[in-house]
C-alpha cells in the first residue's frame, strides 16, 4: 500500500509540473518535512541521471545504496546511470578530472572538504543548497544546516550528508589469541600497543595490515593525532618556528616509519593494494587493520554475508573480529577518535541547467537523504552520526556483533576530530601520501622536507 501510494503521488506531481509549465516545491504541501523515502516526487518526465558515489566494493552501505537506487527508479520511473567506485586517491583524481573536462555526473556523492574546492572555486560547477531551495524550498529541510559541511572556499553549503563515519582499529581476535595478546581497549597506550606488535611479530604473524603505497591515510591521521588534541588536529601546519602542527606531523610520520622499520607492517606494504592487505587481515595472517566504519560490511562479507541475497554474516565467524580504539600517546587519549560528516550529495550545474534532470536530481537526493534511508545507512555502519533534525534511532536487534562494537566505540568517545586530510587536496598530499609515504618509510625522502613541501604546495594552491 505504501509503495502504491508513492506511485500515485509521483504521477500526480509529474502531471502538476507539466500542467504548470514550471518548477514546484520538491515536497507536496501535505508531506512532512522529513520526506519519507517512499514518497519522493517524480521528475516531469522519465529521464536518466548519471550518479557517482563511493558506495562500492566492501563499503558497508554498498547494498543499501543499490536497494535505494532501485526503489527510487521504481517509484519515479527515472533511471540511474551508476558510475560508483571505491574511494581512493585515484577515484578522487578521476572525479576532479571529469569536472575539468566537462564529464562530471549529474549527482555526486563526494567529500565536502578541500577535496571539492576545485569545482567550487571561481564559478562553482555544483549548485548551492540556497540556490536549490529558491526553487525547491523543502530541499534538505530535514537536516540541520550547521552540520551540512560548508565549503572551505566560500562557507556555503553545497552537499547533503547521509550518515557520518568513524575510524577505528579492526582486530582479528584469532591472531591475538594465538599470540597470547589481549584485545586493545580504551585504556591501552601506544607503548603497550607497540609491545603487542612485537609479540605478534615474534609469533610469526603480521601485526598491522596496511597499504602505505595506496592508502596511507589512516595511519597518517592517528599518528599525527597522537601529538595533538581534538581541538588542534584539524589545523594545517605552517613553517613558523614552534608551530605545533608542523612538529606533530614530523613526529607522527616518524612513528609510521618506526612501524615499518620495526617490521610491524607487511614486507610489501609500499607496493601492495588495499584489498590484498584486507585479505591478509581477514584471512588470519595479520592482527590489526585500521579503517573506517564503511569497512564493517567488508568484514561481514568475509564471514559469509551476502547482501545481494539478504544473507547475514555467520555470527560465530564474525565473533572472531571486533573493532576498538586506536591506542593513544601523549595528550591524545585513546578514546579520542576521528569521526564526523565528511561527505554528501552534490547536484552539478550541468544537471541543474536541464529541467528534466534538475527535477530528477533533486528527487534522487531527497530520497537518498530522507530520514528512512539515513537510518538504514546508519544501521549498516554502526554509527549514529547524522545531520537529521529528528536524529536517528536504530534497532539494536538488527545489528551484528561488529556493528554493535563500532557503535559502542563511537558512543564511548571522549573527544572527536575530523580527518585533517580533508583540509588539503589532490597533489598537495603527494609528498606525505602517495607516493610520498612509501618514499619516506624506505628512507628515500626526508620527513621534515616532505612536510615543508606539502606546506608549499598548499600555499601555491591557495594562490
Amino acid at each position: 500500500m505504501k509503495k502504491a501510494l508513492a506511485l500515485v503521488l509521483a504521477v500526480a506531481m509529474s502531471l502538476s509540473l507539466v500542467a504548470c509549465g514550471g518548477a514546484a516545491s520538491s515536497t507536496p504541501a501535505s508531506q512532512p518535512a522529513s520526506q519519507p523515502a517512499d514518497s519522493t516526487p517524480a521528475a516531469p518526465a522519465p529521464t536518466s541521471i548519471r550518479v557517482v558515489t563511493t558506495y562500492a566494493g566492501t563499503d558497508s552501505n554498498a547494498q543499501n545504496y543499490k536497494d535505494a537506487v532501485a526503489a527510487w527508479e521504481k517509484a519515479t520511473g527515472n533511471t540511474v546511470e551508476d558510475a560508483t567506485a571505491t574511494s581512493n586517491e585515484e577515484f578522487k583524481a578521476q572525479v576532479l578530472a571529469d569536472f575539468e573536462t566537462g564529464s562530471e555526473p549529474d549527482v555526486l556523492f563526494f567529500f565536502n572538504g578541500a577535496d571539492s574546492n576545485s569545482f567550487i572555486e571561481g564559478t562553482p560547477k555544483v549548485v548551492s543548497i540556497d540556490e536549490i531551495r529558491s526553487v525547491y524550498p523543502d530541499y534538505a529541510s530535514n537536516m540541520k544546516d550547521d552540520m551540512l559541511g560548508a565549503s572551505p572556499v566560500d562557507g556555503k553549503n553545497y552537499s547533503v550528508p547521509v550518515n557520518g563515519f568513524w575510524e577505528g582499529l579492526f582486530v582479528n581476535k584469532d591472531v591475538l589469541e594465538a599470540c597470547g595478546v589481549a584485545v586493545p581497549d580504551a585504556n591501552t597506550t601506544w607503548d603497550q600497543f607497540m609491545e603487542m606488535c612485537e609479540t605478534i611479530k615474534g609469533k610469526g604473524y603480521t601485526p598491522i595490515a596496511a597499504s602505505l603505497g595506496e592508502i596511507p591515510h589512516y595511519w597518517f591521521e592517528f599518528c599525527i593525532y597522537n601529538f595533538l588534541t581534538p581541538a588542534t588536529h584539524n589545523v594545517l601546519p605552517t613553517k613558523d618556528a614552534g608551530n605545533v602542527q608542523h612538529q606533530a606531523w614530523i613526529d607522527g610520520i616518524g612513528d609510521i616509519k618506526a612501524l615499518y622499520e620495526a617490521g610491524y607492517l607487511p614486507k610489501n606494504t609500499t607496493s601492495a593494494k588495499d584489498d590484498e592487505m584486507f585479505a591478509l587481515f581477514t584471512g588470519g595472517k595479520a592482527a590489526f587493520w585500521l579503517d573506517g566504519s564503511w569497512k564493517v560490511n567488508g568484514v561481514a562479507a568475509a564471514c559469509g554475508a551476502d547482501a545481494d541475497n539478504n544473507i547475514p554474516a555467520d555470527e560465530e565467524q564474525l565473533s572472531h573480529f571486533t573493532v576498538t580504539y586506536v591506542p593513544g600517546k601523549n595528550n591524545r587519549k585513546t578514546t579520542d577518535i576521528i569521526a564526523g560528516l565528511s561527505s554528501g550529495y552534490f547536484i552539478t550545474q550541468k544537471a541543474w541547467a536541464d529541467p528534466d534532470k534538475q527535477a530528477a536530481a533533486v528527487s534522487f537526493v531527497q530520497f537518498m537523504t530522507s530520514d528512512e534511508q539515513v537510518a538504514k545507512f546508519c544501521e549498516a555502519s554502526g554509527n549514529l552520526t547524522t545531520a537529521l533534525k529528528a536524529g536517528v534511532k536504530v534497532d539494536d536487534s538488527k545489528l551484528n556483533s561488529l556493528q554493535k562494537a563500532g557503535l559502542e566505540m563511537s558512543n564511548g568517545a571522549t573527544g572527536t576530530a575530523g580527518a585533517v586530510q580533508d583540509q588539503f587536496q589532490g597533489e598537495t598530499r603527494n609528498p606525505v601520501f602517495v607516493p610520498g609515504m612509501a618514499n619516506i618509510v624506505t628512507g628515500k625522502a626526508d620527513i621534515a622536507a616532505s612536510v615543508d613541501e606539502v606546506i608549499d604546495l598548499i600555499a601555491a594552491a591557495q594562490g
